[in-house]
């Protein structure tokens, strides 16, 4: 069997509204997307890693930290409210028609997350090897982690008039105590592993068959306050036994 070609891209757009320039920003005396790119470079069956970017700056930075930046990220997949999964089918594309390949897999690395290690971005891989090995036919694997909280127990919406319900409930009533509510996960800004036929007919990465690889709570924070910044400034020293 000829080894699959695996593709790996690291989102990064120019215009972050909630921490300005957070994806060139030092962390640890390097930028933050330097973080996703040396972890990508260190996984032995991605094939090529590549940045995709509208900004020149953000860019410049990437190839210095040594990906790939092949293409400019057009501005109508520049916006804030512009899909994930409309930017992973363009990189796919853009990639594939650049380099003469068809590849078999592709690898989201979010960039907002320098808390993911190499285990986590091997680990998503795996388990999508596996699920296929196994017959239960995966389009995606991505991370998740045990949602700190739990919308039986402990997340309220209000009603039309502002008075508080649970977001949802169980057949039998209300969960009274939190280790008896139904476990929910966190979808984590981190690691996503993609069939490369799955996102090229897809719309949405929820549309198939997504199943998770959980990593623990101290890795699944990403960058979208200054908080946010600080958590994981504080986290990352930690994990690296600063």
């Amino acid at each position: 069997m000829l080894a699959e070609k695996i593709l790996c891209v690291i989102g990064a757009r120019g215009g972050s509204q909630g921490v300005p320039g957070k994806n060139v920003r030092s962390l640890l005396g390097q930028p933050v997307i330097a973080w996703a790119i040396r972890k990508a470079l260190a996984v032995a069956d991605i094939d090529c890693v590549v940045v995709s970017t509208d900004s020149e700056q953000i860019a410049e930075v990437a190839r210095k930290a040594g990906a790939e930046v092949p293409f400019m990220r057009p501005a109508a997949l520049a916006s804030s409210d512009t899909g994930k999964f409309q930017v992973w089918q363009h990189a796919l594309q853009a990639c594939e028609e650049q380099d003469g390949v068809t590849y078999d897999l592709y690898i989201d690395i979010d960039c907002t997350n320098p808390l993911i290690e190499i285990g986590d971005i091997e680990g998503a891989l795996r388990r999508f090897r596996q699920l296929r090995q196994n017959g239960l036919n995966p389009d995606a694997v991505l991370t998740v982690s045990e949602a700190r909280r739990n919308p039986y127990f402990n997340l309220v919406e209000p009603d039309t008039d502002g008075v508080l319900k649970m977001s949802k409930s169980l057949g039998n009533g209300t969960v009274l105590a939190r280790q008896r509510a139904p476990t929910v996960l966190e979808h984590v800004a981190g690691t996503y592993v993609l069939a490369a036929s799955y996102l090229r007919s897809a719309n949405h990465l929820l549309d198939g068959r997504a199943f998770g690889y959980q990593i623990p709570p101290e890795r699944a924070f990403d960058i979208d306050s200054e908080l946010d910044f600080s958590i994981i400034e504080f986290l990352l020293k930690r994990q690296m036994g600063a």
